[in-house]
C-alpha cells in the first residue's frame, strides 16, 4: 500500500513538474513572440517600452541606493533628496545608456559587449554625481555610498532584465524534439574553443535533435573538468567504456589539426561503439561563432588521405599574376576551373576561360561572375586544336602568362583512339606554344601528369610528347616566352578519378571495382595541386620541368575500404569489393621520375626541378611525321611511332 502510494506520489511530482516546464516554456515563448511583434518591428512601440522598463529598473535602483545606505530608514533631509533628484538622475542615467547604444540592440540578445556598455555608461553616471559630490554643499549631491551602490544596483537590474529575456529567447528557439524524431546523442571530439562553441549552439538549440552528452579530449588539464555543465572525460579510448551507459549515437570531432591517422582511430572507436562520425569542417567559422549543427559533415575520405598544409609564397604569386592579362585553357574542368579560381583572387586585368565544352565553361562563369572581380572576366568557347580561332583570339586579348590546362585525359578511353590524344595533347600543345610564342606570351605553363614518366598508356606518352615539345620550343631562335611544365599526381574528386567512381558504385550497392591487389597511386587534393602550380609558375627560368611532392601513395584497395566504411557499411560483407585486372595503359605504381632525370630542390620545400641527362631534341621533324599519322589514325601504327620517340614507353598490346 505504501510503495502504491509512493509511486503515486512520484506520479504526481512528475507529472506536475512536467507541466510547470510546459507552463514556463510557454510563457517564454508568448512573450518572445509579443516582443519580437509589437516591441521588435515598431519603432514607437519599441522606444516607449525600453524607456518605461529602463526608468523603472533605474528609479528603483536609486531607490533601493538610499534605503540601504540607512537600512531602510532614510532621514527626513535625505528623503527629500531623494526625491529631488531620482528624476534628474534616471533621465541621465538614460541619456548615457542611449549615448552607449543599449537602446538600439535588441533586448533579447545579451552578451559581453552589451554588458560592457551598460557598466561604462553607469560608471559615467556614477563619476558625475561624485563630481556634483565633491563640488557641491552635503544636501546637493548624494552621498559617496549611495553612489557606489546606486551604480551596483543598477547594472545589476538591467543586467539582470536583458539576461532574463536572451534565456527566455534561449528556451523559444531550444523547443522540443519533434514526436517520432530521434535526439541524437552526441560525444564531442575535442573540449576546445570549437567544441565548446558547438555544444553552447546545440544546447540552445536542443529542438534540432542534436543533444551534447559529453567532451572526450587527451588534454589532462581538461580531463575531469566540465564545459557548458559537460562532463570532459578522456583519454579518447576510455570513449568504449562511456558509450554503453551514455547511449551515444554521434561522435563530432572538433579537432582543427587533427592528422589522418587520429581521425581514422576515431572512426574505428565509433565504429565499435555503433556510432556515426562527423566533423566540422572550418575552425575559422567555429571560432568566429558561426557554429551551426548542420555545418558537421561526414567524414570524407579527403580527411583521412589529408596532407600537410601547403605554404604558399602569395606575394610572389601576386607579382606574378596581379593587373596582368592570364589565359586558361580547359577553364571548364577539375584543375582548369580552380585554376580560375584561385588567380582570380589574385586580381588579373583579365582573365580568359577557354574552354570547348559549352556547360562546363557556363558554370564556372557563373560561379565567379559574382564574386568581387568577376567583371574581368572573358569566357570564350574554343577548339585549342583550331589553330586559325587560337591564333585570333592570342592577337585581339593578348595574354601575358598561359596556362594549359586543356588535354585529354582519360587512360582506356585513349588507349582505343590514341590519334585523339596525340591530336589534342601532342600536336594542338606543340602548335598552341608557337603561336604563343609568336604573339610574344611572357609565360607558358603546361599541365603535365606523372602518368608522361616512363609511360604505358596512350595518354601518359602523348602528355610526354606535348613536354618534349615545349622544351624544344624554348630553345627556339628568337623565342621569348618562357615555357615550364607541372607534373603532379591524381587529385581528389577530379572529373574520372577513382573516388567519384568508388561514391557512385557505393550508393548502387556495390561491387566496387578494383583492378589489381597491389595497385598505388599518389594523391592530391585540387587547391593544394592548383596553388602549387601557380607557385612552380613563379620559379621558372625557361625550359624546366617541375614536379610536386605528393607525399607517401596509397593503396587503392585500402581506399575502396576506407570509402565502404565511412559510408557506414562493412567491406566483402554488405559491399564487395571485386578485383577486376588492369585496363589497358594502366600501371601498378606511378613513378617520379624518367630513368635519365634526377631531382633538384627549389626554394619551395614542395617543388622540385627535374634536370634531364638529355638535352631538348628539335621537334619539327617528329612532329610533323605524328601529325601525318594522327590524320591517318591506325592504332598500332600511331602507338609503334610514339614509342619510337618515346623509347621508355611500353604500349598495351591488343
Amino acid at each position: 500500500m505504501n510503495g502504491a502510494s509512493d509511486q503515486a506520489r512520484l506520479s504526481f511530482f512528475a507529472e506536475a513538474g512536467r507541466a510547470l516546464k510546459g507552463g514556463v516554456l510557454g510563457f517564454s515563448r508568448a512573450f518572445i513572440r509579443l516582443l519580437d511583434r509589437y516591441v521588435g518591428s515598431h519603432s514607437v512601440t519599441r522606444m516607449a517600452a525600453i524607456l518605461f522598463i529602463y526608468s523603472t529598473e533605474l528609479a528603483a535602483a536609486f531607490w533601493l541606493a538610499y534605503e540601504l545606505r540607512w537600512d531602510f530608514s532614510i532621514p527626513p533631509v535625505f528623503k527629500t533628496q531623494l526625491l529631488t533628484l531620482i528624476a534628474p538622475v534616471v533621465i541621465c542615467k538614460l541619456v548615457v545608456l542611449n549615448a552607449h547604444g543599449q537602446f538600439r540592440s535588441i533586448l533579447s540578445y545579451f552578451g559581453l559587449a552589451d554588458l560592457g556598455g551598460v557598466v561604462v555608461a553607469m560608471g559615467f553616471q556614477s563619476a558625475l554625481m561624485l563630481v556634483l559630490w565633491y563640488i557641491s554643499a552635503v544636501t546637493a549631491a548624494p552621498p559617496r555610498g549611495v553612489i557606489l551602490m546606486d551604480f551596483l544596483l543598477s547594472v545589476a537590474f538591467v543586467s539582470a532584465f536583458r539576461v532574463s529575456l536572451r534565456v527566455m529567447r534561449t528556451w523559444y528557439i531550444s523547443g522540443q524534439v519533434r514526436r517520432g524524431a530521434v535526439e541524437h546523442r552526441i560525444a564531442i571530439i575535442g573540449a576546445g574553443d570549437a567544441g565548446e562553441a558547438l555544444a553552447k549552439d546545440l544546447l540552445q538549440r536542443r529542438g534540432s535533435g542534436f543533444f551534447p552528452v559529453l567532451f572526450i579530449d587527451d588534454d589532462p588539464k581538461r580531463i575531469g573538468r566540465s564545459v557548458h555543465g559537460l562532463q570532459v572525460y578522456g583519454p579518447l579510448e576510455k570513449l568504449v567504456k562511456l558509450a554503453s551507459g551514455a547511449r551515444l549515437n554521434e561522435l563530432v570531432i572538433t579537432l582543427p589539426d587533427a592528422p589522418p591517422k587520429r581521425i581514422k582511430e576515431i572512426i574505428e572507436l565509433g565504429r565499435q561503439i555503433g556510432a556515426t562520425t562527423r566533423i566540422i569542417p572550418s575552425f575559422t567559422q567555429l571560432a568566429s561563432g558561426d557554429v551551426k549543427v548542420e555545418r558537421s559533415r561526414p567524414v570524407a575520405i579527403e580527411d583521412l588521405l589529408g596532407r600537410l598544409p601547403v605554404n604558399l609564397d602569395g606575394e610572389e604569386i601576386g607579382r606574378l599574376v596581379m593587373g596582368r592579362v592570364v589565359l586558361v585553357t580547359g577553364a571548364g574542368g577539375s584543375i582548369g576551373s580552380e585554376l580560375c579560381r584561385q588567380i582570380l583572387s589574385h586580381e588579373p586585368a583579365k582573365l580568359i576561360m577557354v574552354d570547348q565544352a559549352e556547360i562546363a565553361l557556363f558554370e564556372i562563369e557563373q560561379e565567379l561572375t559574382g564574386t568581387e572581380r568577376g567583371g574581368c572576366l572573358a569566357p570564350l568557347i574554343a577548339d585549342i586544336s583550331d589553330e586559325g580561332a587560337v591564333n585570333a583570339l592570342l592577337v585581339r586579348l593578348k595574354p601575358e602568362i598561359v596556362f594549359h590546362a586543356a588535354a585529354h585525359k582519360h587512360v582506356p578511353l585513349m588507349e582505343r583512339q590514341p590519334g585523339e590524344a596525340l591530336k589534342n595533347n601532342t600536336l594542338a600543345t606543340a602548335d598552341f606554344a608557337r603561336l604563343c610564342s609568336r604573339q610574344g606570351v611572357g609565360c607558358f605553363v603546361f599541365i603535365s601528369t606523372d602518368k608522361a614518366i616512363n609511360p604505358s598508356s596512350v595518354m601518359g606518352c602523348s602528355k610526354r610528347l606535348a613536354e618534349m615539345a615545349l622544351l624544344a620550343a624554348q630553345n627556339i631562335s628568337g623565342n621569348r616566352t618562357v615555357f615550364l611544365a607541372v607534373r603532379f599526381g591524381n587529385v581528389l574528386g577530379s572529373s574520372g578519378s577513382v573516388i567519384p567512381v568508388f561514391r557512385r558504385q557505393i550508393a548502387q550497392g556495390g561491387p566496387v571495382t578494383v583492378t589489381h591487389r597491389d595497385m598505388t597511386r599518389y594523391f592530391m587534393t585540387i587547391p593544394e595541386a592548383v596553388g602549387l602550380v601557380l607557385q612552380a609558375a613563379t620559379l621558372g627560368k625557361g625550359g624546366e620541368i617541375f614536379i610536386l611532392d605528393m607525399s607517401e601513395p596509397v593503396k587503392i584497395i585500402d581506399l575502396a575500404r576506407q570509402m565502404i566504411e565511412l559510408s557506414g557499411y562493412k567491406p566483402d560483407i554488405d559491399i564487395e569489393i571485386k578485383i577486376t585486372g588492369l585496363r589497358p595503359g594502366e600501371k601498378l605504381f606511378e613513378e617520379l621520375r624518367h630513368n635519365d632525370e634526377s631531382h633538384e630542390p627549389t626554394t619551395h620545400p614542395r617543388i622540385y626541378k627535374l634536370k634531364s641527362s638529355q638535352g631538348a631534341k628539335a621537334s619539327d621533324v617528329w612532329l610533323a611525321d605524328l601529325r601525318g599519322l594522327a590524320a591517318e589514325g591506325d592504332p598500332r601504327t600511331i602507338k609503334g611511332a610514339m614509342k619510337r620517340y618515346v623509347p621508355e614507353y611500353a604500349p598495351f598490346e591488343d
